[in-house]
């Protein structure tokens, strides 16, 4: 989807792993799918919006939910819950999977060919304005990922030392929103930086000296990455320097389907906040797990990385995948002084906490 703050930052990632698919066999014997349809494939070939057949004996819900990118330490939860049979627990038969696009997440969910998907707050907001029908039912990251990496050697450790300096990013309109925003809470300006789009690679140019920091990167990911081979780094988080605090991360349903199959929706929630409940008690388990589906899984980064993150997923809420109206108004309000966001959004449309776990 247009506009996204954070996607197109991973996209060379899923390029690679475009062809991937894999099985693993739950603990209840089930099969566990996460697959990437061939090239040309619709999504619709997946398990849609939640079905029930007319049968004596009453069959599991057939749903899918589109990933947001590769399998990664952010996933493991879903994966979990998968593997520890919790959705068959609920009478769900869950579907994981990666679209060959993943910009197109919303759209498949919006026009009903998959049950749920994980997007971008952003991305939520701008669909909201367009009228496609999505609601995020659950936050499943409390907080920005995206930061400014710059190596720690440079001694840049602060927006306006960025000044005169070359950052790398995508070419993205949201990124240079964000990147202005950090500027002028530092008491500088956007104009200042000499922007280069370096594509969706982001850590190559940087440790090459080829730019100065760079811009996109996730602070739970490209940052270890960099360490890992050898570059130690500092971190500027967005929401330290101006941005308002959003959720990064998000499970978005159809609105029909939280209208038409509430219990379907509250069922699917709890076994996915079992899921990440696990996985916070046994991360390494949950490391495990995710090699076996996907090998080419780097073990080193997903094991520093999910530490960072699971503190993301509960933390200040009073259950997982809360959200806040006003945490919605404000990110609302920064995309509109921006210029992201040039329609008026009802943010309560755009969310819900009416189905998750208590």
């Amino acid at each position: 989807m247009p506009g996204s703050l954070a996607l197109p930052c991973r996209l060379l990632c899923l390029a690679v792993f475009s062809a991937f698919t894999i099985a693993s066999v739950a603990c209840t014997g089930v099969q566990t799918t996460v697959s990437t349809p061939p090239p040309g494939q619709p999504a619709a070939s997946q398990p849609g919006q939640a079905t029930s057949q007319p049968s004596a004996t009453k069959q599991p819900a057939k749903i899918s939910v589109a990933l947001d990118w590769y399998p990664w330490s952010n996933h493991t939860g879903l994966l979990t819950a998968k593997e520890k049979g919790y959705y068959q627990e609920e009478g769900l038969d869950v579907n994981i999977y990666v679209p060959s696009n993943p910009e197109d997440v919303l759209k498949l969910v919006g026009a009903g060919k998959d049950t749920f998907g994980i997007s971008y707050q952003s991305d939520v907001l701008l669909a909201a304005a367009e009228g496609i029908p999505v609601k995020s039912v659950a936050a499943l990251v409390q907080h920005p990922l995206n930061s400014v990496m710059t190596l720690k050697a440079s001694g840049l450790t602060r927006p306006k030392q960025l000044e005169g300096k070359k950052v790398g990013y995508p070419g993205i309109p949201g990124h240079e929103a964000l990147l202005a925003t950090m500027m002028e809470k530092d008491g500088s300006s956007l104009s200042k930086v000499e922007l280069v789009n370096v594509g969706f690679d982001l850590v190559p140019p940087l440790l090459a000296e080829k730019v100065d920091a760079s811009l996109g990167a996730y602070w739970v990911h490209e940052s270890i990455l960099a360490e890992l081979e050898g570059y130690p780094v500092d971190v500027m988080r967005v929401e330290q320097w101006g941005v308002p605090d959003f959720y990064e991360l998000l499970l978005v349903a159809n609105e029909k389907t939280t209208k038409e199959q509430p219990e379907m929706v509250k069922a699917f929630l709890r076994a996915t906040a079992r899921g990440y409940a696990e996985v916070m008690k046994d991360p390494a388990g949950a490391i495990d797990l995710l090699v076996k589906i996907n090998p080419e899984t780097n073990r080193k980064m997903e094991e520093k990385g999910i530490q960072l993150l699971m503190p993301l997923w509960t933390d200040g809420v009073p259950t997982f995948g809360w959200q806040t109206r006003d945490r919605w108004q404000s990110y609302a309000d920064w995309l509109r002084d921006r210029k992201q966001l040039t329609k008026e959004v009802k943010v309560d449309t755009a969310f819900t906490t009416e189905f998750l776990p208590r």
